[in-house]
């Protein structure tokens, strides 16, 4: 089979048709992040956080699935449709969070608290996935640890400032793995201030993977979706947003009234500083490519898709 490349896309093909018409062909969906560039959002037959989609993945009927977002979010298509064929447009789109835990690294530490259960944000690879006991969401993490009995030990990973937030909300002691993601812990507190004091009536909202200093600003803190709600809820007010820009398309789609202000990162006036950059990866032509390609595919080994599909089930049966 002949590969197609980037070079070699007729500049004058309408990629939207031919995305439509694959899509057709291949009995396939795609799916995409909140944080996807705003033509791949519109092109996507759903859009949501990693919980809706990880939902979505484990439900949908189609015989191929093209996520755009990020590798570990593919992972988890594969992991819950190990018969199907599933593609990221770009295999390079990872995630700091993610490369902050290696597996070596955590086994290690899983080792040295043997009396803790690990209850690990999806965010992480399908090796973590696999050395944990429960994966939770931005979105079900807090009614999940609080289903924990509090005389259980818990260590929380990747994130710190999630898991933080969540110590705080649930009133528990977990032990945390010092990562962090890049987007979340770039926001400059000095920009806040700046934006709030120009728009004083905005109300600040927040991903809770943002620093404690930040949070602490916040009118309200939630997942990416918790976050959209929030905003769609409220259409005529102004927002000052605290997560990856991408989320303010669809804002502006469903709350179309209000005004949105975008954070600047540490380095001054920096607003791509917050922008993904995995995420950023995936564009229409790599979509459209894969597509016709049908690569770069996720493959995973069946022993590890085994182990990491129980820590992904055990959040399903607990989700509340």
């Amino acid at each position: 089979m002949v590969f197609l490349t980037e070079k070699d896309i007729d500049p004058l093909l309408n990629l939207e048709e031919e995305i439509n018409r694959l899509r057709k062909e291949m009995n396939a969906v795609i799916l995409a992040h909140y944080y996807q560039d705003d033509e791949i959002q519109d092109i996507a037959d759903f859009v949501g956080d990693s919980l809706d989609l990880s939902k979505k993945a484990a439900s949908t009927d189609a015989e191929v699935i093209i996520f755009c977002g990020v590798k570990f979010m593919a992972e988890v298509a594969k992991i819950l449709n190990p018969s199907k064929l599933v593609l990221l447009p770009d295999l390079k789109a990872g995630c700091s969070l993610e490369q902050s835990c290696p597996p070596d690294k955590f086994k290690e530490f899983r080792d040295n608290n043997p009396d803790h259960i690990a209850i690990t944000y999806i965010n992480c690879s399908a090796e973590i996935k696999a050395l944990s006991d429960i994966i939770v969401t931005s979105s079900n993490a807090e009614n999940i640890i609080n289903n924990i009995p509090k005389d259980q030990k818990i260590i929380f990973a990747p994130d710190k400032y999630l898991g933080g937030y969540l110590n705080r909300k649930t009133n528990r002691d977990m032990l945390l793995w010092n990562g962090t993601c890049q987007v979340h812990e770039q926001f400059s507190e000095k920009e806040v201030v700046k934006l709030k004091t120009k728009y004083p009536d905005a109300n600040v909202i927040a991903h809770p993977e943002c620093t404690e200093i930040l949070l602490k600003y916040a009118d309200h803190i939630g997942s990416t979706k918790s976050l959209l709600d929030f905003v769609a809820a409220r259409n005529g007010e102004s927002f000052i947003v605290l997560t990856e820009p991408g989320i303010i398309h669809q804002m502006k789609k469903r709350s179309p009234d209000s005004a949105i202000y975008q954070v600047a990162g540490t380095e001054e006036g920096c607003t791509s500083c917050n922008e993904c950059p995995y995420m950023k990866l995936n564009t229409l032509e790599k979509l459209y490519l894969a597509m016709k390609n049908k690569e770069p595919s996720i493959n995973l080994e069946e022993g590890l898709i085994n182990k990491a599909e129980l820590s992904l089930n055990r959040m399903f049966e607990l989700g509340l």
